[in-house]
């Protein structure tokens, strides 16, 4: 790491360009005496200007659109093409009023109470401070040497978290599996993905990599495509079921055993199987027992993707959705979703942590090893991902988990699924619109209806784009995303953000009637001009 830009001579008071001192003839004894850049006062100073401008941005956040109205390029536009050579005065009172007149304007806002798009990026005090608290500590906690009490905490965090989530106990430490707390999803899905092949091919032989094939429905998130491929495993040994409808686009146990029977038939070898608890799109909810009864006989690692509804487990009257889950080889959610834990932070469980260590483990360079744990059964978290470098994300979740308590958690999401329940109750309440998909959780899948006299389903799709446009056209109104599944253009409300209350999601209804009622009279105004 280079030093800072400049030092001062403590004998000439000369300073020299990127820390260098200029040397004029004989110069005395003398010591470099460098800014202080962790200096407790200003730091001080500067973070009751974060805490304030953040404060201040939570409190003014009715006053942004909750989608800027900007084309790309626009704050390249706004910002020098180069770094400054020295700082200004006082710059960081200066970049921050960047950041409130030029950066924020241009930002998609996750946490206004107006963002039913997509899922929610969770967000808390507690959830904020603690990971300010984590950046401030600083610490790498690879290894239990690097940080005893970062990994031990982990440790303790993911089996608080798991017991939570009325996951099963061998999944958890206390029961001979264990977890970690990762950025995303999609690591988690490429690590227990890499543990399964490496697994499989100490049975069948390394030489069988392209005999290896992967499972899903057509709704699980892209991020398992791309894991296998970078697992090595063939393009066109993905197979992405067929879901329909009928089923509310869950994947059929009856498709997927036909799909791995001809596999093998062929002299293929079913490896893995990437379930979901809350698809992207529409939050379907795969059967997790019955997925597994057709896995077993073939030996195939199930891996459950709970990264938005996981959450909703807090609640006893969600666990039915996991029925069978004692079956499946690991879990992983994202608490940044929907659990109050500030992004980034991803749980990921495992049954056989050793399977995970085999695969990513690597052998202990001297650098790493430290006496105190020699003889010791610890955990080295570097063995558990596909990193070395890693945060300590335990720490804010163990802050939300004791701050806010389980209970507290459990009316958090209760509270955004009543508000859910309000809109559907609405959507359904008028009939121009329907209800595509069951609700499980606090997204509800909704369209115009189809009618006959515009073109019926030929022109339902565009008419519903349509909407989504004039909806989130609405400066002051929802910012709401959309999803195109079995040939069906439809609008998602996803309720989620921490400031969302009632009157939102009643003025986001109101909203999207208001639009509705424009787009359906240009479609009767043309409709009649046809007939005439």
């Amino acid at each position: 790491m280079a030093p800072p830009a400049q030092c001062l001579d403590t004998v000439t008071g000369a300073t020299g360009q990127n820390g260098t001192v200029p040397v004029i003839g004989h110069t005395p004894e003398k010591k470099m005496q460098c800014p202080n850049l962790l200096d407790a006062d200003e730091f001080r100073r500067q973070g009751h200007q974060v805490i304030d401008f953040i404060a201040e941005y939570y409190g003014g956040m009715g006053d942004y659109p909750v989608h800027p109205s900007v084309t790309p390029g626009f704050l390249r536009n706004l910002l020098p093409s180069e770094a400054p050579s020295r700082p200004e005065p006082d710059a960081f009172s200066s970049a921050l009023k960047d950041v409130r007149d030029i950066i924020l304007p241009g930002m998609t806002h996750w946490q206004s109470p107006r963002h039913f798009a997509h899922f929610p990026a969770s967000s808390s005090t507690v959830g904020a401070l603690g990971e300010a608290l984590t950046a401030g500590i600083n610490v790498v906690p690879f290894t239990w040497a690097a940080s005893p009490a970062a990994a031990e905490l982990e440790m303790v965090v993911v089996d608080w978290l798991g017991k939570a989530l009325h996951l099963p106990e061998s999944l958890l430490f206390a029961g001979g599996g264990g977890g970690t707390i990762l950025g995303t999803s999609c690591e988690a899905i490429l690590c227990t993905l890499v543990a399964a092949r490496d697994r499989k091919l100490a049975e069948i032989g390394e030489s069988r990599i392209c005999d290896l094939v992967v499972y899903c429905s057509d709704q699980t998130h892209f991020a398992f495509r791309k894991a296998a491929r970078i697992a090595g495993i063939k393009r066109d040994h993905c197979r992405a079921i067929h879901t329909c409808h009928g089923d509310m686009f869950a994947l059929s146990p009856t498709e997927l055993q036909a799909a791995m029977q001809a596999d093998v038939d062929a002299g293929l070898v079913p490896l893995f199987l990437c379930a979901t608890i809350g698809t992207t799109q529409t939050i379907a909810v795969d059967p997790i027992g019955e997925l597994c009864a057709v896995t077993a006989p073939h030996g195939v690692w199930v891996h459950v993707d709970a990264a938005y509804a996981g959450s909703a487990l807090v609640c006893p009257e969600f666990t039915y959705v996991i029925d069978g889950v004692e079956a499946v080889d690991s879990f992983s959610m994202n608490a940044h979703k929907w659990l109050l834990t500030n992004n980034d932070c991803c749980a990921m469980w495992v049954k056989k942590p050793s399977a995970l260590v085999a695969a990513l483990g690597t052998e202990q360079e001297y650098i790493l090893k430290d006496a105190a744990s020699e003889g010791h059964d610890v955990v080295d978290y570097k063995d558990w991902n596909m990193t070395l470098t890693r945060r300590f994300r335990a720490l804010k979740m163990w802050l939300v988990l004791r701050c806010y308590g389980i209970q507290g958690l459990r009316d958090h999401i209760r509270s955004h699924v009543r508000m859910a329940e309000a809109f559907e109750e609405m959507v359904r309440a008028d009939e121009r619109f329907e209800v595509v998909t069951d609700r499980t959780f606090a997204l509800v899948c909704f369209r115009l209806r189809p009618q006959d006299k515009f073109g019926g389903e030929k022109t339902a799709n565009d008419l519903n784009r349509g909407l989504l446009e004039e909806v989130n056209a609405v400066t002051s109104g929802p910012y709401m995303s959309a999803a195109n599944v079995g040939g069906m253009f439809m609008l998602r409300c996803a309720v989620g953000s921490t400031l969302t209350e009632e009157h939102h999601v009643d003025d986001a209804w109101k909203v999207v009637q208001d639009r509705a009622s424009v787009i359906l009279r240009k479609m009767e105004i043309i409709y009649t001009s046809k007939l005439h």
